[in-house]
């Protein structure tokens, strides 16, 4: 399978050589590091597997924040704020949750050239601190539920770096609640999965699969972890949110209990959920292609790029009507940037707009000036339109809607097309191998997951729901593609190479 999805092309890979990005067809990892810093949303830091996000990616993260946060408040959560500083204790009181991060921790023993008589970690989540905190804060029922969430960075080793993938230290946000029973605590964990997924593919135009994680791959420490797979233009996977239900282990752990409606004394049910800033990686793999970016109008920091084009003597007169274009636009509602670079060839400029994944660019000459017209470029086309001028200003909300409809559908046909339904481990292997996700009935051994894993590279990405959007259909019996024996869950589960 080809990275364009199975279409090799020359003329593309030529163009896509001026644009000054390895084609995707040729080697994707160094055209995704390539886009991350030629479109100037990333670059190299003097801190080892930590990278700076710059103004352009910083714009991006700050309408996914908006977004988020919104969501966030209007379900009745409130914000607060913890130190980056946790005690080597706290994390050390979980057993499941010291086990899992223990080899990811970085530690600070010292401040000055005083021993500290107890170790801080630099936050990897903040399950452990939260919890002391509430026990403090809860008494009886009537105090719950607690829903709070944070927005920061985490801090966790990586041996291998991406940006906005796997860094060592990125940031996100994290929800935490507490809950008086089960019921209402895993009812949260759904709700949470949900607001997720609608994000994903209402603002994102990112087609996701909702599901449970099988046991081995649960968070440290949860009772059930549940997330939204994506499908990558390379054919693998990346989880792009989780949403945990806790049970009464950390509760247990920091003493997080309450009064009951019946005068008893019980654990708080906690949950723990979070998108970090590997959305937007998973943004540039979902929708780029050997050109660059592809930002989807609903999140891109500028959804229309007007570029003035003139000579030297009269170049100043159109970036000013430039900046009048801009205006109207700007009063729909539209986010606008005029670009206002003089000594640069056009040229360039349309291809860095391109890299940049800029949804609509709008070229002004003298002669379109004169004649009441302006031209009108969709990044996700070749072609160019002369439109009269009211007509484009009126018709632009529109059309960056048709844009992100075409981004939701090429991503979800991409998807759909490249998953495949197996029976045996032949089969499940040559999948695999294709770049594939596949659909096959397991039996839930966390040693069966093991051995696929170490032979294939593949590992369960979840567990389709029952209402989830795709792949969610139940079927009666089933044998493990894997070892034979009766399959477990009821349906087919979902395999595939991750992140």
């Amino acid at each position: 399978m080809t990275q364009d999805g199975g279409k090799g092309n020359k003329g593309q890979d030529k163009k896509a050589q001026q644009y000054g990005v390895t084609p995707q067809s040729v080697d994707f990892n160094d055209w995704y590091n390539e886009v991350v810093k030629k479109a100037d949303l990333a670059d190299n830091s003097p801190v080892a597997g930590a990278m700076v996000v710059r103004p352009y990616g910083s714009a991006l993260w700050e309408n996914i924040v908006r977004w988020l946060d919104d969501g966030f408040k209007a379900s009745g959560h409130e914000s607060l704020i913890f130190p980056t500083l946790i005690p080597m204790s706290f994390i050390m009181r979980e057993a499941d949750h010291v086990e899992g991060f223990a080899p990811e921790l970085f530690t600070v023993s010292k401040i000055g050239t005083e021993e500290l008589a107890e170790p801080y970690v630099m936050r990897p989540t903040s399950e452990t601190i939260i919890g002391h905190m509430w026990s403090g804060w809860l008494n009886s029922y009537r105090d719950l539920p607690f829903l709070h969430y944070q927005w920061g960075s985490v801090f966790r080793a990586e041996l291998r770096t991406k940006a906005f993938l796997r860094t060592s230290e990125f940031y996100w946000h994290e929800g935490h609640t507490a809950h008086a029973d089960e019921t209402e605590a895993r009812a949260e964990v759904r709700m949470i999965l949900d607001l997720y997924h609608e994000f994903c593919r209402d603002v994102l135009a990112l087609p996701v699969v909702r599901g449970e994680k099988s046991a081995s791959e649960r968070f440290a420490g949860a009772v059930a972890t549940y997330s939204i797979e994506g499908m990558m233009r390379d054919g693998k996977a990346l989880q792009s949110g989780t949403s945990h239900y806790l049970g009464q282990a950390f509760s247990r752990a920091f003493d997080v209990k309450f009064q009951t409606r019946e005068q008893k004394e019980d654990y708080a049910h906690t949950t723990s959920w979070a998108i970090s800033s590997r959305i937007i990686g998973a943004l540039i793999m979902t929708h780029g292609d050997d050109a660059g970016l592809m930002m989807p109008p609903n999140i891109a920091p500028i959804q229309v790029v007007i570029v003035p084009v003139g000579r030297k003597d009269n170049f100043d007169e159109m970036v000013a009507e430039g900046e009048r274009l801009a205006a109207q636009l700007t009063q729909n509602g539209i986010r606008v940037k005029v670009d206002k670079r003089d000594g640069v060839t056009n040229g360039f400029k349309y291809n860095d707009w391109e890299l940049k994944g800029i949804p609509v660019r709008i070229e002004l000459g003298p002669r379109d000036l004169e004649a009441g017209v302006v031209v009108v470029k969709n990044r996700n086309s070749d072609e160019k339109e002369t439109l009269e001028r009211d007509l484009a200003v009126g018709g632009m909300a529109e059309r960056l809607e048709g844009i992100q409809a075409w981004l939701l559908k090429r991503a979800t046909d991409f998807m759909l097309d490249n998953t495949v339904t197996v029976d045996n481990y032949d089969e499940f292997k040559a999948a695999i191998e294709d770049g594939k996700w596949v659909r096959a009935f397991h039996c839930g051994d966390p040693e069966s997951e093991k051995s696929i894993k170490e032979e294939t590279k593949a590992t369960v990405r979840n567990v389709p729901l029952d209402d989830a959007e795709f792949f969610a259909e139940r079927e009666e019996g089933g044998v493990c593609f894997h070892t034979g024996k009766p399959a477990a869950y009821g349906k087919r589960i979902l395999f595939g190479r991750q992140y």
